[in-house]
């Protein structure tokens, strides 16, 4: 029987396990950093396979390793996260969320199920390669600083440092059966913006007596958007501001004015200067119209980089694993994600596991109350993982 042959059966027989895991940790989610049951539940999976790990890192955080045949060959990593969303499930399942107001509803249960089930596939197949396979059960993902930028710090990437990782991500829009690949820059970077544009409140019936910071807060919102269109085409850029508040009333004027918003793009240089650019332009305008504009810039993740020759070989692996027409071109796409974080350090590959299914209605995307997946897509996710790191391993 072939490798490849094998690791499908396998990925097969353990199917039910990986739905079963999958659906424990979907009713079980926790929020980001806290994920101290999913950590003992997956630690306890790991102890019974007999793979050896390290547990705490980041608090939540397990690495585990598998080692093969002259296990100091060649190192690689595969990684998967954790933790869910504040977001009530509206799906009416027997594995419902059972923690009211969290919900798992970015698929990191899928993710987490995959790699468990591709751990226990790769360690009863640990005599059929070379190298070792670090395993990255990440906490954090979904809020700043990131789960990864933490666990870097902490030395995941050390003893041993592996030359590659490979993370797959869960794709609604995608049908199940198919996973797709984008080579080079895929994902932005993001920041969180936070504005304080201040004028001077007062009633609304005396205009004389004010400088109402709603008003200067629209120049800067207009001015800003008009500056940044102009990039748009030479670098993907994205500048949008979701939220404003004033508390004022329909004849109140306030002191001050709040915007929050996002800012993505594809360069680290243009990036930097942006930030400059932002504040100079808001800070300028809102002096101009005599107020003041405090311009609070949150660093979130750097953009994500599929390296061209890893991910190209991911690609060919995958054609042969699941065939040809099952492997999609992915387009660039401006959300973010801090695997971003490794890719800025090693090779890195992430790529999409479809997970939607039309006939069945399985169509919800991520981040939504009824957001779920058709659970074939555990067997590709589990096997492909697998696939993917023997042959990057026996290349």
């Amino acid at each position: 029987m072939s490798l490849k042959l094998k690791i499908q059966t396998l990925a097969t027989q353990y199917l039910a396990e990986t739905i079963e895991i999958r659906r424990h940790l979907h009713a079980n989610p926790e929020l980001s950093f806290q994920e101290f049951r999913t950590s003992d539940y997956i630690a306890s999976k790991l102890k019974q396979l007999g793979i050896p790990y390290q547990q705490g890192i980041v608090k939540t955080g397990i690495v585990a390793l598998i080692e093969g045949k002259n296990p100091t060959k060649k190192i690689i990593a595969l990684r998967a996260d954790m933790d869910a969303l504040p977001i009530t499930e509206l799906n009416n399942c027997e594995y419902k969320s059972t923690n009211n107001g969290v919900m798992h509803a970015c698929g990191h249960d899928v993710h987490s199920a995959s790699l468990l089930s591709a751990a226990k596939i790769l360690y009863e197949l640990r005599n059929e390669f070379e190298g070792s396979i670090k395993l990255i059960f990440q906490p954090g993902e979904e809020k700043l600083p990131g789960g990864a930028s933490l666990m870097i710090k902490e030395g995941v990437l050390e003893n041993p440092h592996p030359t590659s990782i490979f993370a797959q991500h869960v794709f609604p829009n995608m049908e199940v059966g198919k996973v797709g690949f984008r080579s080079g820059m895929y994902m932005a970077s993001t920041d969180e913006l936070y504005l304080t544009v201040k004028g001077k409140g007062g009633h609304a019936a005396m205009p004389a007596e004010y400088n109402n910071p709603l008003l200067i807060a629209s120049e800067i919102l207009l001015e800003l958007n008009k500056f940044f269109m102009s990039y748009e085409q030479k670098i993907p850029t994205v500048l949008a501001f979701g939220k404003i508040t004033g508390n004022g009333a329909t004849n109140v004027i306030p002191d001050e004015v709040k915007i929050e918003g996002t800012f993505r793009t594809m360069d680290e240089i243009w990036r930097e200067e942006a930030h400059g650019k932002m504040k100079m332009l808001a800070e300028g305008i809102a002096k101009k119209l005599n107020g003041s504009c405090e311009f609070r810039i949150e660093l979130g993740y750097p953009f994500l980089v599929n390296d061209e020759n890893l991910t190209t070989k991911a690609r060919r692996a995958a054609e042969e694993y699941l065939g040809q027409e099952n492997v999609e071109e992915l387009p660039m796409r401006m959300t973010a994600e801090d695997f971003a974080f490794y890719s800025q350090l090693i090779p890195s590959c992430f790529y999409r596991l479809g997970t939607g299914n039309k006939s069945k209605g399985i169509t919800s995307g991520v981040h939504t109350p009824k957001f779920d997946i058709d659970e074939r897509a555990l067997e590709i996710g589990s096997g492909l993982m697998a696939w993917l790191a023997i042959c990057e391993l026996n290349e």
